[in-house]
């Protein structure tokens, strides 16, 4: 789906969901009434989301106009003024809510994963993300680790492999696994999770393009790194925080892959005010 068709979709559902038969409050208000709204954020971090803003008010009404005072992957302040709307009251109130919700989800994401990348600065680490985001807003959040200067993972289940300790199980061998990848969907990457590092050989031997160390611990990692030299790219995952992707980065891993940066969304603090 291309991506201006992928954020109307979403803002029409997530608008049918808040307004259902009509928002009986915003009634109350005169329906030629206009006025001028601002938003600020109440804490620093990285904006994402704008557009679904835009979108939100080009569904309930394109008559409402919004000027903004700053883009997606910017960095602001705390109450930096984000946008400003002007027109119609009823339909201003009526999207607030949901114009927020994508706004501050999305620049929670965006937020966390700069604090991870700016932790990696000086290393030849990459922050990855993962599968492990909210239901149906994976691709935004996987934009929004971008804007916050991170790497996507693979998409989907459709992009590239990742074989896992069930799928050895089921098919009898990572050696096994590899080949019948290879035979599936030759081109396509082929990582697999590792719990040692007989298996990260039995992996490179097989022909694997990434080894990821699941939940090795610091020691491992670096006698993994140096057991590797080099022949695939190296992956750590699991239990990786903002305290310890650090040192972690600092044993010459490739690539570090952090599910807490979207499944553990911060939801940034903004606020609509009438001026």
């Amino acid at each position: 789906m291309q991506h201006a068709n992928f954020v109307k979709s979403m803002v029409e559902a997530a608008l049918a969901e808040d307004i259902g038969s009509g928002d009986i409050t915003a009634q109350l208000i005169d329906e030629n009434k206009e006025v001028t709204a601002r938003v600020i954020t109440r804490e620093s971090g990285v904006v994402c989301g704008l557009e679904f803003v835009r979108e939100v008010y080009r569904q309930i009404d394109p008559s409402v106009k919004i000027e903004f005072d700053a883009l997606d992957g910017d960095r602001v302040e705390r109450d930096k003024v984000l946008f400003r709307v002007k027109g119609n009251a009823r339909s201003i109130l009526t999207g607030e809510r949901t114009a927020l919700n994508f706004l501050q989800t999305l620049s929670g994401t965006a937020t966390i994963t700069a604090a991870y990348v700016s932790a990696l600065i000086g290393t030849q680490s990459q922050l990855l993300d993962t599968r492990k985001t909210l239901p149906l807003y994976r691709y935004v959040q996987k934009y929004a680790v971008r804007c916050g200067g991170g790497r996507n993972h693979r998409m989907g289940l459709f992009d590239a492999f990742l074989i896992k300790e069930n799928h050895i199980t089921a098919k009898g061998s990572i050696t096994a696994a590899v080949k019948e990848a290879q035979k599936i969907a030759p081109g396509k990457t082929i990582e697999v999770e590792v719990e040692r590092l007989d298996q990260m050989e039995e992996a490179i031997r097989a022909g694997a393009h990434i080894v990821m160390l699941d939940n090795f611990i610091l020691s491992q990692i670096k006698v993994a790194v140096i057991q590797n030299a080099g022949r695939v790219k190296l992956e750590v995952s699991g239990n990786v925080t903002l305290e310890t992707i650090r040192d972690v980065a600092k044993t010459g891993v490739d690539y570090i892959s952090c599910g807490s940066i979207t499944k553990h969304v911060k939801a940034m603090d903004l606020s609509m005010r009438i001026l």
